[in-house]
């Protein structure tokens, strides 16, 4: 057993952020001392250094937590995630200290070669060259798909903006979309059972958005609104198919509310001032 500031010591983690870490339930000592004091075994420091791993990859404490608490969670299976995560960053790091080395000795010009999405495109094409009975069935031919890669690359410097938005980096982004294409039957067949059901989740959509918005007075804070959001939120992961959509998937749909487009449709389907009502409501959800 070790105490907080020996695991300090070995960490380099400060003990008031180990202190928050049990406060939120992330990392529980073993066991407490009959004086209070926190004590952590081999196994609590094993799961400190995951966390350290997912910390290093730019994940939120919140989705830290969501992963660690997963029933199906599987700790060699993750090391190897992170580990193929972290092989990603070194390679960018490493292009963007080459980068910086010919800058420092006055090379002229810009360069964005070191944002981007050649690893995503890569697996684009390989998928392609595997699986061409899929992409056919899908995209209806081959050139269909051909015509889609090429988008991606003619737009590489926005698709590579939106990834990292959503995602919090391009290497996130890449390997979230690699699982993708690896299990892109399984993702389809869930797709095609989705669409059967279309009708009765935009209904239940419908009528939880109806449900928020019906009094625009009701403080955005307190446990029914929140509620309601939590059911909009599970509602929707429900029906992602499993794929994972990003870290920073809901503050873009928060975001989305002030584009004055869904602004407009949303006010007139709920009412003068649900678009902000439902944005605060999320934003407190998601932000508390």
């Amino acid at each position: 057993m070790r105490t907080i500031s020996q695991v300090a010591e070995l960490t380099g983690i400060s003990t008031r952020t180990l202190q928050y870490y049990d406060e939120i339930g992330l990392l529980k000592p073993s066991e407490l001392t009959p004086s209070g004091y926190r004590l952590y075994n081999d196994e609590a420091l094993q799961l400190l250094q995951q966390i350290l791993f997912f910390k290093e990859l730019d994940f939120k404490l919140k989705d830290i937590k969501e992963i660690l608490q997963k029933p199906e969670f599987d700790k060699l299976k993750t090391f190897e995630k992170q580990k193929k995560l972290l092989i990603l960053k070194r390679k960018r790091m490493d292009k963007l200290i080459d980068l910086l080395s010919r800058l420092e000795k006055g090379e002229q010009g810009m360069s964005f070669k070191e944002f981007d999405l050649s690893e995503y495109i890569g697996a684009l094409e390989q998928f392609k060259n595997k699986n061409a009975e899929d992409v056919i069935k899908h995209w209806g031919s081959i050139e269909k798909f051909n015509q889609f890669i090429q988008k991606v690359k003619d737009d590489e410097s926005n698709v590579a903006k939106l990834a990292i938005k959503q995602f919090g980096s391009v290497e996130k982004y890449t390997e979230a979309m690699k699982y993708n294409l690896e299990h892109f039957p399984e993702l389809m067949e869930r797709a095609d059972e989705l669409k059967k059901n279309t009708d009765e989740v935009l209904q239940k959509s419908n009528d939880l958005n109806l449900k928020l918005t019906s009094d625009l007075s009701k403080d955005v804070a307190s446990d029914e609104i929140q509620d309601i959001v939590r059911q909009i939120v599970e509602l929707s992961n429900e029906n992602t198919m499993g794929m994972d959509m990003g870290e920073g998937f809901w503050d873009m749909v928060i975001e989305g509310y002030s584009n004055d487009a869904i602004r407009s449709i949303t006010d007139k389907k709920y009412g003068v001032g649900a678009s902000d009502y439902t944005a605060k409501a999320l934003q407190y959800y998601f932000h508390k």
